[in-house]
């Protein structure tokens, strides 16, 4: 309080009022007990993550794609998000489904089954990751002619990391369901880009090639040395809090929850990403840079959904352990606040600065400046629902979800076919944008038919409580 009242009476006078009430609630935020405030700090040690790493992956890119040049750059943006994407699908959902369970194990005092859910999962995601890597390898060796020449290296080294991106999904789980943000989040959004940029300078300063081959070389290193150090982190962590034991396995248990979990997750990651993918098939590398590059810098803005989603997910499933509805639709309508308003803030900062931040990326990427505009549109369409996806896994909700993203995914990917050929990655905007809408629709109408919470950004509390009461 000392420290507080210090700083009130250092505002100018103007803006003590609201100045002493912002310093007041970030102390109450920052110090009091319960599950409200655990979230609310888990949210803003995210939040402050991610702007870091946000900050750290913009210049991590503007520096490749100088590195590079706008073709094999290209190149290496394409092939990295598939790697990421088929890395995250590998885990088959058990990254998200130890964020359901362990929470209500824990609460129960259920120790056996922590360590048996933990440790089943990392052997699971090493198991399944190497598995898609040998499926990856089978494809490149008898489908290798239908790939662009360009692809087919680099395809390659990606496809080794698969077990290190699956395993870092599975780490960044655990960390999540016990309330660890910044060893949650840290390895893949700060050591990561910064080993990758490290191991790509010098590679170039013993004469490697400037090409997109050299960084998926660099980023295959910095993915095993980060998901290695995490693993040694997070065991020794968990084997603090939770001692050694017996474990307890239930694994038909666990994936019969974390299969329908992929099958949601892996629809919106796929949503989320389709649109380079689809830009990757269709359009030269030199388009797949433009369109990366500005998807990359409006995706500051996405962190704030992120952020709000990490923290969201143990708070919604320790509500819904104790049963508490109204609690749960205050959570809710909560979360979607924390997400929209700090989306528009920062949404239209970025969007004003939007020139010069793509002219960091070279002179012809400042041409991606429409797409800028047009994804930023969907991103607050999106974020009127905050983690609504989040709140229906945690009610149980997950087949649901399953049908709903398939629908988004549908519109999306008919939406980029269409538009594509006609208005090149502008169109790819607007099919993404408008993708995003019809997410957001079929969230709010979901969560509010099944759960009875009319989740909207605008939305009382005491609005969704009432109608949770008459169901």
């Amino acid at each position: 309080m000392a420290v507080i009242e210090t700083a009130e009476k250092m505002l100018p006078a103007g803006l003590r009022p609201v100045g002493g009430r912002t310093l007041r609630m970030l102390a109450a935020v920052l110090t009091e007990r319960g599950e409200k405030a655990t979230a609310q700090r888990m949210a803003l040690t995210a939040f402050s993550i991610r702007i870091l790493s946000a900050a750290l992956a913009f210049v991590s890119q503007i520096v490749l794609a100088r590195l590079m040049g706008e073709y094999e750059y290209g190149i290496f943006v394409f092939v990295w998000v598939l790697v990421v994407v088929f890395g995250d699908l590998s885990c088959l959902g058990f990254h998200t489904a130890i964020i359901r369970f362990l929470p209500q194990y824990r609460a129960a005092g259920a120790f056996e089954e922590i360590r048996g859910l933990t440790g089943t999962a990392r052997i699971f995601a090493l198991l399944s990751g190497t598995v898609v890597l040998a499926a990856g390898m089978l494809g490149l060796h008898f489908f290798g002619d239908m790939i662009q020449v360009y692809y087919l290296v680099p395809i390659f080294i990606g496809l080794l990391a698969m077990p290190m991106i699956a395993l870092g999904d599975i780490l960044e789980g655990t960390s999540r369901a016990n309330h660890w943000p910044v060893m949650a989040l840290s390895p893949v959004y700060i050591v990561r880009p910064i080993l990758i940029i490290l191991f790509m300078l010098i590679a170039i300063a013993i004469g490697a090639e400037h090409t997109a081959v050299t960084a998926m070389q660099a980023a295959l290193v910095a993915t095993f040395v980060t998901a290695l150090g995490q693993y040694a982190a997070t065991l020794y962590r968990l084997r603090r809090h939770y001692d050694e034991g017996p474990r307890k396995v239930d694994f038909l248990a666990w994936f019969s929850v974390a299969f329908p979990i992929f099958l949601i997750e892996g629809v919106s990651f796929l949503l989320t990403n389709s649109d380079v993918v689809v830009v990757g098939i269709f359009l030269e590398p030199h388009n797949v840079a433009i369109y990366f590059a500005a998807a990359k810098t409006m995706a500051l803005v996405h962190f704030i959904n992120f952020s709000v989603k990490a923290a969201s997910g143990p708070r919604f499933s320790s509500i819904i352990a104790e049963g508490d509805h109204a609690q749960l639709a205050t959570a809710a309508i909560d979360a979607a606040r924390w997400t929209f308003w700090p989306a528009l803030g920062v949404g239209l900062v970025v969007l004003a600065a939007g020139h010069l931040l793509l002219s960091f990326f070279g002179g012809a990427f400042t041409s991606g400046y429409l797409v800028m505009a047009i994804l930023l549109a969907g991103i607050l369409a999106k974020s009127l629902v905050g983690p609504a996806e989040t709140l229906l896994m945690m009610a149980g909700k997950q087949n649901l979800c399953v049908a709903l993203y398939a629908g988004a995914l549908t519109a999306n990917v008919s939406l980029n076919l269409a538009l594509i050929p006609h208005y090149g990655i502008e169109g790819t905007a607007i099919a993404t944008a408008s993708a995003m809408a019809v997410e957001a629709i079929l969230l709010h109408v979901a969560v509010r038919g099944t759960l009875g919470i009319v989740l909207f950004a605008f939305a009382s509390p005491s609005t969704a409580t009432t109608e949770m009461r008459v169901r």
